[in-house]
């Protein structure tokens, strides 16, 4: 038995309280990571894992050696990538989550560049707007829209921030005219947005004369995906509230328009982010530095027009 190795997946099989989903992220077969775990206990001579059909628990055995499994985790990673050679260069499996919009307009035309950087790398990304659970899904590190919330479990690296924009097509503003005040928006359509992280309709954070307000329209039109949103906005379906990034084009365009301008809302920033309790190891820290350095490079590029 390689302990090291059986530490390894015993830990992950504690944070994805799953041996299906451990065997997922860890790319073995579940029949082997069933295996490591009860070689680990019969070495120790203790049971680590309260199993169950439906439910998986930690022993206070169990409790106790995990503790001491993700310190020796930690330090090991740490010591390795303090030098130059093969154990501190980015290499192996790398999950990244984020939303298809913001992987379609800046990650995906530029990740070439990070696999060419480090060949050893294997990229997996996975898209949407949900709110995911790294530890128990085995996410690396996600990137993110919005103040983040999840401050006591994460840490949040911020790569570039941006304003909120309140748009609508020339046909929607054709039909329903340009609203001019915080009172003329209150009678318009907007279109709706589900929240990935509460799965409730999500309310514009409005700030006039220095206070915010929370600006509630008719939405006759609810989506879950920001590409579906802005489409929503394009068809002249409504009045959308969208990031910078995702509408200058299309108001340099002119096929969204901007209106209300005055109403400003809070600047957003974008975040990559990671578990707090993991230690960031060189494969992450790669990414964030490459993915850091090309939000740089394109954010000068959401300024607004006019």
């Amino acid at each position: 038995m390689d302990r090291l190795q059986a530490m390894q997946v015993f830990a992950r099989v504690v944070e994805a309280n799953s041996f299906s989903k451990a065997a997922d992220s860890l790319a073995l077969p579940p029949s082997s990571v069933t295996r490591a775990v009860k070689e680990l206990e019969n070495y120790l001579g203790v049971r680590l894992l309260q199993r169950t059909t439906r439910h998986l628990s930690l022993t206070p055995d169990g409790s106790l050696y995990y503790d001491h499994c993700r310190r020796l985790l930690a330090e090991i990673e740490a010591v390795e990538a303090s030098f130059p050679g093969s154990a501190g260069r980015p290499r192996g499996r790398l999950r990244v989550d984020m939303t298809p919009s913001f992987a379609r307009l800046f990650v995906l035309p530029a990740i070439r560049t990070f696999q060419d950087a480090y060949p050893e790398v294997e990229l997996t990304l996975t898209l949407g707007d949900r709110t995911v659970d790294l530890v128990q899904e085995g996410v690396d590190c996600v990137v993110r829209a919005g103040v983040p919330r999840d401050s006591a479990t994460l840490v949040a690296r911020r790569i570039a921030g941006f304003e909120w924009v309140i748009c609508a097509a020339p046909a929607y503003l054709e039909r329903y005219g340009e609203p001019r005040s915080l009172e003329d928006l209150r009678q318009h359509r907007a279109v709706g947005f589900l929240s990935g992280r509460s799965g409730r309709r999500t309310h514009w954070s409005l700030v006039v004369d220095g206070e915010e307000y929370a600006a509630q329209l008719r939405e006759d039109i609810t989506v879950d995906d920001t590409d579906a949103y802005v489409a929503c906005g394009l068809e002249g379906l409504g009045l959308i509230r969208a990031a910078s990034y995702m509408v200058v084009p299309h108001l340099r365009s002119g096929r969204l328009r901007r209106v209300l301008p005055e109403l400003k809302a809070p600047t957003g920033p974008l975040s990559l982010m990671y578990p707090q309790n993991r230690h960031l190891s060189p494969t992450v820290r790669a990414f964030a530095d490459w993915i850091g350095g090309l939000m740089r490079a394109v954010e000068p590029q959401w300024k607004l027009p006019g």
